[in-house]
């Protein structure tokens, strides 16, 4: 019985010891991104993979730019659809998520997410898309972890140039090019918009880019430009 307990008790301390040796790879992960850009995340590669499981030679449309080569206005459309506080909060909405929360409780079902920015970051670099509770502790720690070596500028940027648009599109040059055939640098305030409203179910809105509803969003992502502030 006493080596059983021993060998539990090694085997615990064990789990901690890899659980601390993710953390620090985590980490080291980010730091490194402070300087360099990443060439995929987590999200982009189960998704080539998903791809390619129908069609093996299906590839991504992405091609990473910098901060200074995408339109402003498609910084102020996603902040203002996204996380409208981003430039304030340290990775966290705590008003949003309350609001998220009762929003959720009155429909019955999950309807809204509340997340910010920093943690749709967080976990489209390094986490699956499965919901559960391991992986919503994990993202909150990714994003405390974003925040402290990144500023908003560098969070944002890896942010335009990772997020989905599309039925394998990321990143904000190939989903101008995508949808408008021109750069990010390019892009008008209503295309903005409209990309900023595609994101939270860019593969559905690739394929029906005149639905009513996302008209509707666009024109609302549009009023709310003008307050957005940006990094």
């Amino acid at each position: 019985m006493k080596k059983l307990w021993s060998w539990l008790w090694h085997a615990v301390l064990l789990g901690i010891a890899l659980i601390l040796l993710y953390q620090v790879w985590l980490f080291a992960q980010l730091c490194w991104w402070t300087k360099f850009n990443p060439d995929s995340s987590a999200f982009m590669d189960s998704r080539l993979e998903l791809m390619q499981d129908k069609n093996p030679a299906a590839a991504l449309q992405h091609q990473w730019v910098d901060y200074a080569k995408i339109s402003n206005h498609l910084k102020r459309a996603l902040i203002a659809s996204e996380d409208a506080k981003f430039v304030d909060h340290e990775g966290f909405d705590w008003d949003g998520i309350q609001k998220a929360y009762e929003k959720n409780i009155k429909r019955g079902k999950i309807v809204a997410g509340g997340s910010t920015i920093s943690q749709q970051l967080a976990k489209n670099l390094f986490l699956s898309s499965k919901r559960t509770p391991w992986r919503k502790a994990e993202e909150a720690l990714i994003t405390l972890m974003l925040e402290a070596v990144m500023d908003k500028q560098r969070i944002l940027e890896i942010y335009l140039n990772s997020i989905e648009w599309g039925d394998g599109v990321f990143g904000a040059e190939s989903a101008a090019r995508h949808y408008y055939q021109i750069s990010a640098a390019q892009l008008s305030p209503y295309q903005a918009a409209k990309l900023a409203a595609m994101v939270p179910n860019p593969r559905y809105y690739d394929k029906h880019r005149e639905a009513a509803g996302l008209t509707q969003k666009t024109n609302i992502i549009l009023g709310r430009m003008a307050d957005a502030d940006i990094p």
